[in-house]
């Protein structure tokens, strides 16, 4: 996988630097290729280039940063947005969803979750790769699209590099090589990350109890499912659920 090229849109200059200084970017396949300091400064930037990721501050002079995301996806639909703000507003971040942010990140930046948020983003780049794909695949591409499709057909079952080689007549160190350089991550950070994707959608739309959403998701134990949704969400399976329906009723009237 070619290193993810991100520009840093951040008026303060310590933000940029600390973002370029103390996170590392080499060991997620990414290179800091620009910065900007204003809204003007970053469109020029996105448009010379071309970056696949940037990381946008929302309150910057001249233009404020969802204005520049919301020009940029005019000419660069492609181009991933992760917004690290202050702020801590629903009309931000409703309107962050509105426009496909990727992810919103409160300051100070916490970069363990940081590098999460990349290694999700990674992810996501991957499979809009794949479901966009107009020519004919290399072997290793339509390997590792065979794979992920069927984590995706078999995410409530028990999976694991040795199931996938027996499935799919591979090397299990082979199938491990493909994730990292096919989308850039290990094959647990995918398989944890789509679960989580799957866990996410049906506490928010079915009924279903805890434990049956962690069964659905892969997850036999519920108590395991709590706590690997906790370290990757920030809060409980039941407490994603209970503010996301207090948000809806507390914002209803705005939407």
């Amino acid at each position: 996988m070619k290193k993810l090229r991100v520009l840093l849109v951040d008026d303060e200059i310590m933000i940029r630097e600390g973002f370029k200084q103390l996170f590392d970017w080499q060991a997620h396949d990414c290179e800091v290729v620009g910065e900007a300091g204003d809204g003007m400064e970053a469109l020029t930037q996105i448009d010379t280039l071309r970056p696949d990721i940037v990381i946008m501050d929302i309150n910057i002079p001249i233009m404020n940063g969802l204005k520049v995301i919301q020009l940029s996806r005019i000419k660069h639909p492609n181009t991933a947005f992760v917004i690290v703000s202050g702020y801590d507003d629903f009309s931000y971040c409703r309107e962050a969803l509105r426009l496909q942010i990727t992810d919103y990140i409160l300051k100070p930046v916490n970069y363990e979750e940081f590098g999460t948020c990349i290694d999700n983003l990674k992810i996501s780049l991957f499979e809009r790769r794949v479901s966009s794909a107009a020519e004919p695949e290399k072997q290793e591409e339509r390997a590792i699209t065979g794979i992920t499709r069927y984590l995706q057909e078999h995410l409530a079952e028990e999976i694991s590099l040795s199931v996938l080689a027996e499935q799919f007549h591979l090397n299990p160190q082979y199938i491990s090589q493909l994730f990292k350089s096919e989308i850039g991550v290990n094959f647990l950070v995918y398989l944890t990350n789509i679960r989580m994707e799957k866990a996410k959608k049906l506490l928010l739309s079915t009924a279903l109890s805890i434990a049956e959403v962690a069964e659905q998701s892969g997850y036999g134990d519920y108590r395991v499912f709590t706590k690997v949704f906790k370290k990757s969400e920030g809060s409980t399976p039941s407490q994603y659920r209970r503010d996301f329906l207090e948000g809806d009723r507390v914002h209803e009237p705005c939407i």
